[in-house]
């Protein structure tokens, strides 16, 4: 499998593409995308196989027995991740922002507090204000360009309103993967102030060599108060079959979370779940460990071609295909060094304030893409920056 080829994705109705002139001022003939969470790379073969077989059929009916997409989904759990899960555990929502909201919707009442480790996943702030909740950020430490949390500060921020905490696991943006003992923090953290721990694992699987995701389930203790949300749609590059799954263990967090379902009507889309059948088997097994080995490689040049700028900062990557590069030293303002960014190097680049409390000097980059474009981008950017060398 080679990640170098990719087709042109502009004029398909593309998010990253089609829409970043107009968020970003960066015209797709002459700029390049490293803003929306999705990779420039096709699917597995295994899934478009997958999908080839729906189109040849012509029929495309209401899914029925969902036997293997279950087994799938506990096959791939057990043997990438060491999580025995039961099928009964497995509800399949449209995304994980979807996923999301209806563990908002199911948890908590409007006015409750929904606490977030920011800056983090601006997705999450967006459904839990919309929902009528409110945000508590609890803005995680840098600690010479390596995130850490700080409960002694968090626990003074909790007033008694907070009914929920939503951790991301590997953390977006900042390619955190937490570790076990950090993760048990967490979990002694949500048991003290009586939360919910709602655990987005999207990136579960895109780690970089030396590095091993710790599943939230894995510690001790917090089942009670546990829900864990994983897909595909990250792994395998299908973020638009808007297909997640919420794990939950506990019979009375998921009887209120079946509930909810029930209630507005949900049912899962066929393609989502003929995708994911395929997608998690040896053969999508066998593309995501050549994946994370490209992706491994696009981030070493990446880091090394942005760190050579004076007052520029890439986080170290650990998990996810999402560069999170600090510009503080550079002494300009947001606008200043969004403005070269934009304008001079064009390149679209997520702004690091919608992240929340932490994010202002940040932009994150996307680079899940071929290597020719990072070395481009690379390039751009020392050029834009070039005054500073």
């Amino acid at each position: 499998m080679t990640f170098d080829q990719t087709p042109d994705r502009r004029g398909t109705h593309s998010v990253k593409w089609d829409a970043m002139e107009a968020l970003y001022g960066v015209s797709p003939d002459d700029g390049i995308s490293m803003w929306v969470a999705d990779m420039e790379f096709p699917a597995a073969p295994c899934i478009q196989d997958a999908v080839q077989k729906m189109v040849d059929h012509g029929v495309y009916g209401y899914f029925g027995d969902e036997g293997e997409y279950r087994a799938a989904i506990q096959w791939w759990m057990s043997e990438r991740h060491g999580w025995k899960i039961d099928p009964s555990w497995i509800f399949t929502t449209h995304g994980l922002v979807n996923g999301t909201g209806m563990c908002v919707d199911a948890y908590t009442n409007p006015g409750d507090g929904v606490v977030l480790f920011t800056p983090v996943y601006h997705a999450f702030a967006r459904v839990i204000e919309a929902a009528d909740r409110v945000v508590v950020e609890c803005e995680l430490v840098n600690n010479a360009g390596r995130y850490e949390m700080d409960f002694d500060a968090y626990d003074a921020q909790m007033t008694g309103n907070e009914r929920m905490l939503i951790l991301c696991s590997p953390h977006n943006p900042g390619g955190r993967v937490w570790t076990k003992s950090e993760l048990a923090a967490v979990a002694a953290f949500a048991k003290r102030h009586e939360l919910i721990l709602v655990s987005d694992e999207i990136h579960h699987d895109l780690t970089m060599p030396g590095h091993t995701h710790t599943p939230m389930a894995h510690i001790d203790g917090i089942t009670d108060r546990l829900v864990t949300m994983t897909a595909t749609t990250k792994t395998f590059n299908i973020a638009g079959s808007h297909s997640g799954n919420v794990i939950i263990e506990d019979a009375d967090l998921r009887a209120r979370f079946a509930k909810r379902m029930g209630a507005l009507g949900l049912s899962p889309n066929s393609f989502g779940l003929f995708m994911a059948t395929a997608a998690y088997s040896p053969e999508g097994a066998a593309w995501v460990d050549d994946l994370r080995q490209y992706l491994d490689g696009n981030r070493q040049i990446f880091d090394a071609g942005i760190n050579a700028i004076p007052g520029l900062k890439s986080m170290p990557l650990e998990s996810t295909y999402l560069a999170w590069v600090d510009f503080a030293d550079t002494g300009m303002t947001r606008d200043e060094f969004t403005a070269r960014v934009q304008d001079k190097a064009r390149i679209a680049a997520n702004h690091g304030p919608t992240f929340g409390t932490g994010g202002d000097s940040f932009l994150r980059f996307n680079i899940g893409t071929p290597r020719a474009q990072i070395i481009e981008a690379v390039q751009r950017m020392q050029d834009a920056f070039s005054d500073l060398q």
